[in-house]
């Protein structure tokens, strides 16, 4: 897909990165109408300079508080207490609010050394991978020599892929114009594995504070000058102590002279030089200890108007005064038009500006997909069209405490099957709030009568009684299926207490299986670093025939297109094309054969080993002409045996999170749980089960 927003990282403070922002608005200005800039972290929520610059000098519209994530104390405490996923969920959420409303955003982070030392990783990485957004990389080859900068590089490189960000390029600034020579020779040897890299020189106007940027700092009064002159950059402060003759073959172009208040000579002497023509352009004087010329003296200088040399004064002694000056780190503000021009010539003059042009235009700019931006997604596509999901386990507590989370979050109304004063003191004793749950006791619920009749009419062919159908009836799992079949419950999720059978078998006998599917199948959604898996069947048939093989497969491409995953079919087996002979491999080829002729138009492959259909560079050798190995979707596990211990290796090896087991070839969505689920996977699990609803909605 086309990019649509970039975020731009750097480890050091000082690194430019604001200047690197500032060249990509000016080629983006001319090629979207609606921009955003927003930063996920920022040093102070009361003010940020970076922030107020693009959104005032850009005019761009939206309210600062849009634009800002959280302050770096709020993400210090996020970790230290375990809640860095929710804060990402939180940045994702507001991040994907900018990208409904504007046509791309710029993303600044904030330098990996203002944060805390105990964080021992780069949270702009982080950031940059769970938002999706392709990461600009940008170094401070400041004092550096070019073996330097091009180590930093290769470990900055290999800690984007190791985290997997999609890299878009690499801006090193701040170059030493020989190091800068030396490194456009260097850096042919990184060209294969590295995206276009630009190199910046130094320039020391742009790291330089102006006078006015020292008065703010130092809460200087303006004692002379006009105020044109506080854009005078600094180059450096210089204390000045001795006699004028002495001073002289000391003053340098750009230099602040910092001096005593009562040394009048001094000051003549510094505007007299200045005034000449034969000594460099100073940029002001800063006087300090609150003295200042005599009223007589200032009517003198008053006829130096004509070169203008700003003249500042500051209460405490000269050396604080020296040190904070050369301490003020140099901004670009809205009114710094030197500044501003000289760093987009900079920009202009060191970018191949097409190049990143057709960058952004490519279609290979492929966002990854982070359990965290999965788990928003499932969120943000069931909030769209609300369903009621029925849970029958009231009476246990992690189904109370799911029940308020989905509530609280507003991704389903809930439905509790159980006695009302049973679970409302159970849930006051879990110190929870689900007051906002329908809560229907199957016993005494009006409905039973007319369930007990619809379940003995579906049933009475096999045998059943009345009586039977109103004993099924008064259970939880078959009511909660029943409110399903009859509408009155969009989906159902149960299997915290009940068994996989318990769930599935009132399904089968009350909604049954969609037309052409003869089996329900399960799929578990592998929610990899920075990409996400479909698994099946991991839970539910013990040893598939090949045509419920081929039912299995068909089943799983289905759910993962509905859930936003192009469905490229593995179809695994111990051995890969005509590699291995024996009836495993026989039934997965008959499975493969069904599948081409039911659904032609799905990509599928197999039989095909594991490494062959993940692995791009063995399937290369294994399997070079198709279009699924190295890049499958979707893996179909020959067997029960196979596809469990599979995904458990996976998750447990991997740090994966397995969403799951999802039910599929239901007419209406029943979904199972582990005994051994956490909140987190009932919250996931209801989620999913009310999109499976709107999909059937919608058909």
């Amino acid at each position: 897909m086309k990019t649509k927003s970039l975020y731009i990282s750097s480890l050091e403070p000082y690194s430019g990165s604001l200047v690197i922002g500032m060249g990509f608005m000016e080629i983006l200005r001319g090629r979207v109408q609606n921009i955003a800039f927003f930063r996920p972290i920022v040093p102070s929520k009361d003010k940020d300079a970076i922030v107020s610059f693009m959104l005032e000098y850009y005019d761009l519209k939206m309210e600062p508080s849009s634009a800002i994530g959280f302050s770096v104390e709020e993400v210090e405490s996020a970790v230290a207490n375990g809640k860095l996923n929710e804060l990402m969920q939180s940045l994702i959420s507001q991040f994907k609010a900018l990208e409904r409303e504007y046509d791309f955003v710029i993303c600044e982070g904030i330098a990996r050394s203002l944060l805390s030392s105990t964080l021992d990783f780069d949270i702009n990485l982080e950031i940059a991978k769970n938002l999706g957004t392709p990461l600009v990389n940008l170094l401070n080859g400041k004092n550096l020599s070019s073996a330097e900068i091009i180590d930093k590089m290769r470990i900055e490189l290999g800690a984007i892929k190791k985290v997997g960000c999609n890299h878009f390029n690499t801006f090193v600034n701040r170059l030493d114009e020989d190091v800068l020579k030396n490194l456009e020779n260097d850096i042919k040897q990184l060209s294969v594995q590295h995206p276009s890299i630009y190199l910046l020189p130094e320039v020391e106007e742009l790291n330089s504070p102006t006078i006015e940027e020292i008065k703010n700092a130092l809460g200087c009064k303006f004692v002379f000058g006009k105020d044109d002159d506080l854009k005078r950059v600094v180059k450096q402060p210089k204390v000045i102590s001795t006699t004028i003759d002495n001073m002289l073959p000391y003053l340098q172009e750009g230099d602040l002279i910092i001096t005593g208040g009562d040394r009048s000579d001094i000051i003549l002497g510094v505007l007299t030089a200045n005034n000449s023509g034969t000594y460099p352009t100073l940029a002001g004087i800063l006087l300090i200890g609150d003295l200042l010329p005599k009223e007589s003296f200032l009517k003198l200088i008053e006829g130096f108007q004509k070169i203008p040399l700003p003249i500042l004064s500051t209460s405490g002694d000269t050396l604080s005064a020296a040190l904070k000056a050369r301490d003020v780190p140099a901004q670009i503000t809205k009114t710094s038009d030197r500044k501003i021009a000289l760093a987009m010539g900079l920009f202009s003059s060191r970018v191949d500006t097409k190049d990143i042009e057709e960058h952004i235009d490519a279609d290979n700019n492929q966002a990854a997909m982070t359990p965290i931006m999965f788990e928003y997604n499932l969120f943000e596509t069931a909030r769209k069209n609300k369903k009621k999901i029925v849970l029958p386990e009231s009476g246990d507590d992690r189904i109370l405490r799911a029940a308020e989370i989905i509530i609280r979050r507003d991704v389903a109304d809930i439905i509790l099957l159980g006695k009302e004063a049973e679970i409302n003191q159970k849930a006051a004793n879990l110190g929870i709030d689900i007051s906002k749950a329908t809560i229907i006791d199957p016993f005494t619920s009006p409905l039973l009568e007319k369930y007990t009749k619809d379940f003995y009419e579906l049933r009475k062919s096999k045998g059943i009684t009345i009586e039977l159908a109103k004993d099924a009836m008064q259970g939880s799992s078959y009511f909660g299926t029943m409110m399903v079949y009859s509408g009155d419950a969009d989906g159902m999720v149960s299997g915290a207490i009940h068994t996989t059978s318990d769930t599935i078998r009132p399904a089968l006998q009350i909604i049954k299986t969609k037309p052409g599917i003869s089996i329900i199948s399960s799929i578990f959604f592998m929610c990899l670093d920075t990409k996400v898996l479909v698994y099946g069947d991991c839970a539910v048939n013990k040893d598939p025939t090949a045509a419920e093989l081929a039912e299995i497969a068909i089943s799983s491409a289905d759910t993962a297109k509905s859930f936003g995953i192009e469905p490229k079919i593995a179809m695994l087996s111990y051995s890969t094309g005509n590699s291995g002979e024996g009836a495993d491999v026989e039934k997965v080829k008959e499975a493969v054969k069904l599948v081409k002729e039911k659904r032609p138009d799905l990509m599928v492959e197999g039989p095909i080993q594991y490494d062959a259909a993940i692995d791009p560079t063995v399937a290369k050798t294994k399997l070079p002409n198709s279009k699924v190995a190295g890049q499958a979707t979707v893996f179909i596990f020959p067997d029960l045996n196979t596809g469990n211990n599979t995904y458990k290796a996976v998750q447990r090896s991997s740090n994966a999170v397995a969403v799951g087991p999802v039910l599929q070839g239901l007419k209406k969505p029943v979904n199972d749980l582990s005994r051994g689920c956490l909140v987190a996977d009932i919250v996931n699990t209801v989620a999913i089960t009310a999109i499976q609803a709107d999909q059937i909605t919608e058909k």
